[in-house]
């Protein structure tokens, strides 16, 4: 698998045949609804299949099917090490698609295959194992009560999970919704973003092929404003999962508050920066500055989209990352093992980064490196004379557009730009000087901050932030109490 060629990658996207209808109970069902919607390669702008545009009676069943499968007990009264053994062998049927799984990735979203294989489709099997390892390992509480009184605390599943992921890293955000819920015993609804259902729903099948129960996991594909809706309003969902953007978050609370309401955790993206202080290893600093916004093309949550250097430093910096660009991150056909950089995902988000853009230069910004798109490749783009408060400064672009600002070198001056931002998802701070590392550290406000690197993370350590990004965290032993409800039970224990 790790070795096949372009030639032979070319050969699979041609032999494709997807399953496209929405997966309730057990199979491919045929949706309720007439309307469909291509699903586009951004690689050659391909129609891979027609999607059905889904509609609230699908979710509807889904959601019974879940609620099903959740009160009879079929999964979450299972003995823990059945459970574990399930999403074990799940997570092996992962591993042994790779190939399929990356190729629906690669093509529906244009990341390139080596990544698809390596990141997407490698830890999404991992994260599935690591939350299948903990089914049997974590426990219950006894609390201090007297001596005439037993209380034992359990943390119980919460019923029915609405996740709804983004299509930017398709499988593995599912992985993380889908692994700490379903450890913990819920049923759930998986929502996957327009642009990328197909890897989503053999996903699915492949959970109910590894012995996962009828109705523990349904796919509905769908537009969001119809389907994501509706699983919104939803009264049998328990929880609503959701990363995506900070406006569709806001609807989800918003139909959370108008239904039942449900629980609702969210993660929304950033505006994240790497604070460079004047004693920073420029060298290493600009390689984790150019990785940290060009990869996936900058379509990423936790990208760092603005680089805030002291002025002394500034064009140093800026020759090294041009240096690093040129060498490593050239377009490519996303099916080629070697591309490193693929396309934006659609007409779309090529549209918005192209905006930004725009408005940069409407502000005062200077693109120094970069700026040119052709179909929907984007060059890497570099802004130089970012002022404080402008668009590209302040909001998300998503997509390989880097904003540099420039300080006076104090480190009291380079945090408060830092947290300048109404996001807070993750940040950086590069210092050779430990002191300093651990104070700005600590006074940085996100979820994550990263001493001398940048995107440095595993499913161990939790991933969410603070402010406009959303309440909630994924991953890490964390997740498994954003799926569940503390229950006390009280016993008397009266003389005899």
């Amino acid at each position: 698998m790790a070795d096949l060629t372009h030639e032979d990658w070319l050969a699979a996207a041609d032999r494709l045949t997807p399953e496209t209808r929405p997966f309730l109970g057990r199979r491919h069902v045929e949706s309720t609804s007439d309307e469909t919607f291509p699903s586009v390669s951004p690689r050659d702008g391909r129609v891979l299949a027609q999607i059905p545009a889904g509609s609230a009676e699908d979710v509807d069943r889904a959601v019974r099917a879940a609620r099903e499968s959740f009160e009879d007990g079929r999964w979450r009264d299972l003995p823990p090490r059945e459970r574990k053994r399930i999403l074990l062998r799940w997570a092996d049927a992962i591993t042994a698609h790779t190939a399929e799984l990356a190729l629906l990735d690669t093509l529906e979203m244009g990341k390139p295959i080596s990544e698809s294989q390596r990141v997407d489709v490698a830890k999404t099997a991992e994260t599935i194992a690591w939350y299948a390892e903990t089914i049997d390992k974590t426990y219950d509480e006894l609390a201090p009560t007297p001596g005439d009184a037993l209380a034992w605390i359990t943390r119980e599943p919460l019923g029915v999970i609405g996740a709804v992921v983004p299509w930017n890293y398709a499988l593995l955000i599912a992985s993380w919704k889908l692994g700490p819920a379903l450890a913990t015993g819920n049923s759930v609804v998986l929502k996957p973003a327009e642009q990328t259902s197909l890897a989503a729903l053999l996903l699915a099948r492949l959970a109910t092929e590894a012995g996962l129960p009828d109705g523990v996991l349904n796919v509905v594909p769908g537009r969001g404003e119809v389907v994501g809706q509706a699983l919104g309003r939803h009264p049998g969902v328990d929880k609503i999962a959701f990363t995506g953007s900070a406006e569709v978050a806001r609807l989800f609370q918003v139909y959370a508050g108008e239904s039942n309401g449900k629980q609702v955790a969210v993660e929304a993206g950033g505006k994240s920066p790497q604070l460079i202080l004047p004693d920073a290893d420029l060298s290493a600093a600009a390689s984790a500055v150019a990785w940290g916004i060009f990869y996936n093309a900058g379509q990423t949550c936790n990208a760092g989209s603005r680089v805030i250097v002291p002025a002394a430093l500034k064009d140093e910096l800026l020759a090294e990352l041009a240096k690093i660009t040129e060498e490593t991150f050239r377009p490519g056909d996303p099916l080629d093992p070697a591309t490193v950089l693929g396309p934006l995902v659609d007409d779309v988000q090529r549209d918005r980064v192209l905006g930004y853009l725009d408005a940069a230069r409407a502000e005062g910004g200077t693109i120094v490196l970069g700026g040119r798109c052709e179909g929907l490749a984007m060059e890497p783009t570099i802004v130089d004379d970012v002022r404080p408060g402008t668009t590209i400064e302040r909001e998300e672009v998503f997509g390989p557009v880097l904003a540099v600002l420039t300080y006076d070198g104090s480190p009291e001056e380079g945090v408060r730009l830092a947290n300048d931002t109404d996001f807070g998802l993750v940040a950086s701070v590069w210092t050779r000087d430990v002191t300093t590392a651990h104070r700005v550290a600590k006074r940085l406000r996100a979820g994550t901050v990263w001493i001398n690197t940048f995107d440095a993370s595993d499913v161990i350590t939790p991933f969410g932030g603070f402010k406009a990004t959303g309440a909630g965290r994924d991953k890490s032993l964390h997740a498994l109490d954003a799926y569940t409800a503390l229950k006390t039970t009280w016993l008397n224990l009266p003389e005899t």
